[in-house]
């Protein structure tokens, strides 16, 4: 008998919890199906209670494409499962790449698709992660905003992240569209982040500013937003083409350890 899927929507513009479903074991056809369908129409998928197993996370992450090593990075691979890795609390001073609302590695030609993360270890309170939809983000945007920002692209750069793994910025500055279209939804999303987005293509240092600033502010409005509180053996995914997400470090130097996987994407549209 095939696993009995529910999606039940977290907020009105972004998220869904899914149950009836046990990432531990290998999925039908169908149920992937129905829960990659919900994954597009949702941006994010909260899973509770998986206590998700790393061989369970690498067979469920490559269902979704190939995993992509991340630059700058030196994480903590696990032997068996190198396309795993473990997130740990390294401290608030080393927490400024993770709190602001970005896209992982908007700066590489290609950025990541997606992200999972696997919940092992959960601090008794804190550690709460925001998502935001880019969808409703550029949608609530006046007419006359979307056409000025129909041509425009800025420039992602990866110097906030090189400079946490102590290395030098070597990674080339990547142009990308302000407004990405999603290459399977062909929704049309905002795709820019105070962390990696540092210009805009043919505008002045002081015209760009201006408009990042008002970009920036307009990606993570509340009404657009999605609060998670950890739960031990929580799984979330999420759509790192249509969303930017923000970790929250009020935890002090309290336990926490997550693994994770990120898969490969595409050049932005």
């Amino acid at each position: 008998m095939g696993q009995q899927v529910t999606i039940k929507r977290l907020t009105g513009v972004i998220g869904a919890e899914v149950t009836g479903v046990n990432l531990n074991e290998p999925l039908e056809q169908g149920t992937f199906a129905t829960i990659r369908q919900a994954f597009l129409d949702h941006c994010m998928l909260v899973f509770s209670g998986q206590f998700l197993e790393p061989r369970a996370l690498s067979a469920f992450a490559n269902l979704w494409g190939d995993v992509l090593r991340a630059p700058y990075l030196k994480p903590v691979e696990l032997p068996d499962y190198p396309e795993v890795i473990e997130v740990v609390n390294r401290g608030k001073a080393f927490a400024y790449t993770t709190e602001e609302w970005h896209s992982d590695l908007s700066f590489m030609p290609a950025p990541p698709a997606h992200a999972i993360l696997a919940a092992r270890v959960i601090p008794g309170t804190g550690g709460d992660t925001m998502f935001a939809n880019q969808y409703v983000a550029y949608e609530a945007l006046s007419d006359g905003m979307k056409r000025m920002l129909g041509g425009l692209r800025a420039w992602h750069g990866g110097a906030k992240l090189a400079a946490l793994a102590g290395i030098e910025d070597s990674a080339p500055p990547q142009s990308h569209p302000i407004v990405r279209t999603h290459p399977e939804t062909g929704r049309k999303g905002l795709f820019v982040n105070r962390l990696y987005t540092y210009a805009i293509e043919g505008l002045t240092e002081h015209e760009g500013r201006g408009l990042l600033g008002i970009l920036f502010e307009q990606i993570c409005r509340p009404e657009f937003t999605y609060r998670h509180q950890w739960r031990p053996g929580d799984v979330i995914m999420w759509d790192n083409r249509c969303t930017v997400h923000y970790a929250i470090h009020d935890y002090g130097d309290a336990e926490r350890l997550m693994h994770r996987t990120t898969i490969a994407g595409d050049v932005p549209r």
